[in-house]
């Protein structure tokens, strides 16, 4: 909404005194600190003079969308920039994830990820750190949705090595990373040990696609905090995303999903790992 203001050569000041909005409703609108109404966002586009249907319809959905998204309600435990990654994680129409260290937060099991909490916070989860952990369950219902996007992920091999939880936890984490091998709008690539080093040591991304004319590609980094560095500028994105195609082109992608379960069922009987080596 930034963008097609700037685009319409209006000020903040212009646009609240033609909306008879105070100034810090067009902040936050824009800041994302609080959703617009279908009503409201119609007269904005009217006053922009943004008259492409396609790109009206796009965005009266995604109003439409983010007042029935579950998210608002954790505003008090997450950071403003953590709930606009949500909300564009919602409405993409493809969300690409490259992980090095872990799991995506997207395909992890409840207990898988309550093990990677309860590590950051050195303990059990208080009553904040549970909600935290029930909304990030909660951000799996895209893969149920009809209309939900394509979810593509490329991890390096360690991640499916890493035992997070232990040897139960992590033979269950595995076992639903094969069983969405087979989701009509996953896919999942691996990078092999043996590929040595590559693109993508660098650390983990993410990038969403999304079907708006536009809307451009959005770019997350999550930073050591947890905190997220995110960018929509193309001389950014555009290299993360030669980058991606990149790494997925490196990866194994065809039978992962019966490899991850016989990487499972490996796990039982002893992992090939160092601490393996150091047993013998």
């Amino acid at each position: 909404m930034r963008r097609a203001r700037q685009a319409a050569v209006l000020t903040q000041r212009e646009v609240a005194v033609r909306m008879e909005w105070s100034p810090s409703k067009l902040l936050r609108i824009e800041s994302g600190e609080v959703g617009i109404s279908v009503n409201d966002l119609r007269a904005l586009l009217a006053v922009y003079g943004v008259a492409d249907r396609q790109l009206v319809d796009t965005l009266l959905e995604l109003a439409r969308g983010s007042r029935r998204m579950p998210y608002a309600e954790y505003r008090d435990v997450f950071s403003k920039e953590f709930i606009q990654f949500l909300a564009l994680e919602a409405s993409a129409s493809v969300c690409r994830y490259f992980n090095n260290l872990q799991v995506p937060r997207l395909l992890q099991t409840e207990e898988y990820a309550r093990a990677i909490a309860e590590s950051s916070v050195g303990g059990r989860l208080d009553e904040t750190h549970e909600r935290m952990l029930e909304a990030q369950m909660s951000r799996q219902d895209l893969l149920q949705a009809d209309e939900g996007p394509q979810v593509d992920c490329v991890l390096d091999e360690a991640v499916l090595h890493r035992q997070v939880g232990g040897r139960r936890v992590m033979r269950a984490q595995l076992l639903r990373i094969a069983e969405l091998c087979d989701h009509p709008r996953v896919r999942i690539g691996v990078i092999p040990f043996s590929l040595g080093v590559y693109p993508g040591l660098q650390g983990s991304f993410t990038l969403f696609e999304f079907v708006a004319d536009g809307m451009p590609d959005s770019l997350y980094l999550e930073n050591p905090g947890g905190e997220f560095v995110s960018s929509t500028a193309l001389a950014e994105t555009g290299p993360y995303l030669e980058r991606f195609w990149q790494l997925e082109d490196l990866s194994i992608r065809q039978e992962v999903g019966e490899l991850v379960q016989r990487l499972a069922q490996r796990i039982d009987a002893g992992a090939d790992d160092l601490a393996a080596l150091l047993r013998e």
